[in-house]
């Protein structure tokens, strides 16, 4: 099976590790318009050979697109353009704006929208990693839309990845991304600032830092270059999520102004709960 990846940083850069691994890929091809990102992805045998995005397509039978999600929306149709029986899917963490940029494209088959549940604060090939994606859901939106082999290759290509399929609409992904996944970005960009602006003394964050601190603002490290498309493209679901966080964080606030600390001792105690659903993961 030949593969060819569009974006080789972590997640384009991990797939291609792990499928060449379990012998799912024969042959991966690159493209990256970034080419420092290729040199790195040619010089760690993440990919065999880089080229052009139509010599790629055309040479190879699935096509991952993991560039950025607002790259990814431009290019999905130029790729669909050029496949005849090749299979297309993305990474992106959002899904709507891909599937509205094909709607009624005559190749829309051959294009299965999903997005693997498995990163890390870091990006570019030097951080993909054979440690990936094992045991993590990869959600298929739309399936219905998809011709069944299309469908069936992709499973099969995650399947080999170590992850489990969950299937959900377009819409509803990315409803629900926003709460689980884009909030907690925000969070630990907002809360690194905070710490930055506030505590203006370097040595006392590095001295100081808890191990609870560092987990909490690890995502902070993440790339903005990848996360600016995805809270754009996103912006509505975002915003909902956000007042509703605002308004938790009013609660807190307000529990401490007052000294209603039974309250507040009820608001941790509810927060607490989510441990009931986080549990069933292990």
């Amino acid at each position: 099976m030949k593969i060819a990846v569009v974006g080789i940083g972590l997640i384009g850069g991990s797939m291609a590790l792990v499928l060449k691994a379990q012998g799912f890929a024969s042959v991966v091809l690159g493209v990256d318009s970034n080419e420092s990102h290729a040199a790195k992805a040619l010089a760690g045998n993440l990919v065999d050979a880089v080229t052009d995005l139509a010599g790629a397509v055309a040479n190879s039978d699935v096509v991952i697109l993991s560039a950025p999600v607002n790259v990814c929306t431009d290019l999905l149709p130029r790729v669909l353009d050029l496949v005849d029986r090749q299979v297309v899917l993305d990474t992106g963490s959002t899904k709507m704006s891909l599937l509205d940029a094909v709607k009624g494209h005559a190749k829309r088959g051959r294009y299965v929208a999903t997005h693997p549940m498995w990163g890390t604060e870091f990006s570019g090939p030097e951080a993909a990693t054979l440690q990936a994606f094992k045991g993590r859901a990869n959600v298929i939106c739309n399936a219905e839309e998809s011709d069944e082999d299309a469908l069936a290759l992709v499973k099969e290509l995650y399947g080999t990845l170590g992850m489990y399929p969950v299937y959900m609409d377009g819409y509803n992904h990315d409803v629900h991304v926003a709460y689980i996944s884009h909030i907690s970005h925000i969070t630990s960009f907002a809360l690194a600032n905070t710490v930055l602006e506030k505590e203006k003394e370097e040595d006392a964050i590095f001295e100081l830092a808890s191990a609870g601190f560092e987990s909490t603002v690890r995502l902070a490290k993440s790339s903005p270059a990848m996360w600016m498309p995805i809270f754009r493209q996103n912006k509505e679901n975002i915003l909902d999520v956000l007042n509703e966080h605002i308004s938790q964080l009013r609660k807190f606030k307000s529990c401490i102004e007052k000294e209603n600390w039974t309250y507040l001792t009820e608001l941790m105690e509810h927060a607490n709960k989510i441990r009931q659903v986080l549990d069933r993961k292990s």
